[in-house]
């Protein structure tokens, strides 16, 4: 939404073409996700705790789990509402790589939710099984997936950019689909492991 505000501007102002570049909305883009999850966090976690949204523990993990026991669960709210405003307010819209990434984001959420509603309202502290998680998850990464090879919009859809160098490009052809696959899959349950 900025972005096409900056672009009206641009034209009376030269110094707002800046907005022109992806690196540059990217760390406002940043700093602003960083922003929304500092002032709505605190409330949101008080709010987690006057509803009881409490973490249950497992009793088959280890001893040093027990003191998570009442902790605030279903926090990546506050990453979901972080990245996605970030996303809209200073992403180009008319780029269909970012709904798919946000789209991707939102699907994983709500595996993420599910699974902490079992664990809270359901008081199952195992949540969503490991199956039925690596399922969904595997249905949003495919979907996703073939939307990317099939989308004739995305002229870098099957390539890989190489950090700091700036036109190499991998074409990956057939590595494509598993590489974002495991990419995306992987990063999902990284997340899950190091949160838990």
């Amino acid at each position: 939404m900025l972005y096409w505000l900056t672009q009206l501007i641009q034209g009376h102002f030269h110094a707002f073409r800046v907005f022109q570049y992806l690196t540059f909305r990217s760390i406002l883009a940043a700093l602003t996700a960083l922003l929304i999850g500092l002032c709505c966090g605190p409330w949101l976690i008080r709010w987690l705790k006057g509803m009881q949204m409490g973490q249950v523990v497992r009793d088959d993990g280890p001893a040093s789990h027990l003191s998570k026991a009442g902790t605030p669960t279903m926090g990546g709210i506050i990453i979901l509402i972080s990245m996605m405003a970030s996303c809209l307010l200073w992403g180009r819209l008319t780029e269909p790589a970012l709904w798919v990434a946000l789209l991707v984001t939102l699907g994983f959420g709500v595996i993420g939710w599910v699974d902490d509603y079992r664990k809270v309202v359901q008081k199952n502290a195992k949540g969503l099984s490991g199956t039925w998680k690596y399922s969904w998850q595997s249905v949003v990464a495919v979907i996703a997936i073939a939307y990317l090879m099939q989308s004739a919009t995305l002229p870098l859809a099957h390539k890989l950019a190489i950090p700091f160098l700036k036109h190499t490009l991998l074409d990956l052809g057939v590595l494509f689909p598993l590489l974002a696959y495991f990419v995306l899959v992987g990063s999902s349950n990284a997340v899950n492991l190091t949160d838990g």
